[in-house]
């Protein structure tokens, strides 16, 4: 049995706002669960509704074999890490951590082992007699991790933890948490709208959108294989091209160029086309199957260039990552697509076809 187990879950505040509409899903030891979407999505309030500080419309949150729609957040043996770190600013470091060790009435050697344990694998062990105001943002995260990680809890759940870090803290921080809750082997609800987060720190993901899970796969999946249209537009960096074409038969046009479609259960007179920009390149003189564009932007990305062209013969345009090593600019350049890269959409439901 799933050790968090959510069953249809709802919250409704009114009629017509619905931020969580029917979610299900389980998350068992070792496994860490990112709920992934953009902002307004339910996200936060799903895990809100798990931590018990919002009662649900309808539906349970279950801990093992128990129901806990009626259980007070303290009551709940969950450990919550905020966005704001939520540190008492009059407290040092090991006597914010050990708060809740407290109010549980530990015996002090024990409080004193757990902390010192906690912030050693932090990292934290110098700073422990500092208050936040003389600590960094980094550092104060993980003096919020570290007060999670004391308490033991059944499961772990964490609400944007480093949207506040600038982007270095947020990958040293990042790869220190990947370990941390590796070596808890206990469930992990994780929320973020960075999919760089989701993509490397999960087990699985769920993506979300308007109230409602769009994909629920591991990392690698939801990249390579995209429920829907929605999925294949958020998950990426950079994003997927997602193109309408005319069909003919077993045909779809781009530009002047003819596509073959995968075998599919409908015969359109429109498609989606999805191809991300990684899986375009530069075509090779012997390749007969090219497409011909003219460059007119190029964004320079480091060891890439997102090279944007608009293709011959229509207004249609490609982004594309190319060498940087080149020079791009107001070139007319032949491209060659991956065909086991491309994802064919429903135009009307944005489902995935192939």
């Amino acid at each position: 049995m799933a050790k968090l187990k959510l069953q249809n879950l709802q919250k409704k505040y009114r009629p017509d706002v619905i931020p969580v509409k029917d979610i299900s899903l389980e998350v068992n030891d070792g496994e860490f669960l990112t709920l992934l979407g953009p902002s307004g999505c339910g996200k936060s309030t799903l895990l809100r509704l798990i931590a018990g500080l919002e009662p649900p419309t309808k539906g349970q949150v279950m801990l093992g074999n128990e129901n806990l729609n009626q259980a007070a957040p303290g009551d709940r043996n969950m450990a919550m890490v905020f966005q704001s770190y939520a540190l008492y600013p009059h407290m040092t470091a090991a006597e914010n951590i050990a708060t809740a060790l407290k109010l549980r009435k530990m015996p002090q050697a024990e409080i004193d082992r757990r902390v010192n344990e906690a912030a050693h694998k932090l990292e934290l062990t110098s700073l422990l007699n500092r208050k936040p105001g003389q600590m960094s943002g980094g550092q104060r995260q993980r003096v919020a991790l570290a007060r999670a990680l004391v308490r033991d809890p059944e499961v772990f759940l964490l609400d944007e933890p480093l949207s506040n870090l600038d982007a270095l803290l947020r990958e040293q921080v990042r790869a220190q948490m990947k370990q941390l809750f590796k070596d808890q082997n206990k469930p992990v609800v994780y929320v973020t709208h960075d999919q760089t987060e989701a993509m490397t720190l999960s087990t699985k993901v769920a993506v979300l959108n308007q109230g409602l899970i769009q994909q629920l796969d591991p990392p690698s999946r939801i990249y390579s294989h995209p429920a829907n249209e929605f999925v294949a537009s958020f998950v990426g960096s950079p994003q997927m091209n997602l193109l309408t074409l005319k069909c003919d038969g077993n045909r779809a046009f781009l530009g002047k160029h003819q596509l073959e479609l995968s075998p599919i259960a409908t015969n359109p007179s429109q498609i989606l086309l999805g191809i991300r920009p990684e899986d375009i390149s530069l075509a090779s003189s012997e390749e007969e199957a090219t497409i011909v564009g003219q460059v007119y932007l190029v964004e320079q990305l480091g060891k890439d260039n997102l090279v944007s062209v608009k293709l011959e013969g229509s207004q249609t345009t490609l982004r594309a990552l190319l060498p940087s090593d080149r020079q791009w600019e107001n070139k007319t350049i032949p491209l060659a697509i991956k065909p086991d890269k491309i994802h064919w959409f429903d135009i009307q439901t944005g489902d995935r076809l192939n």
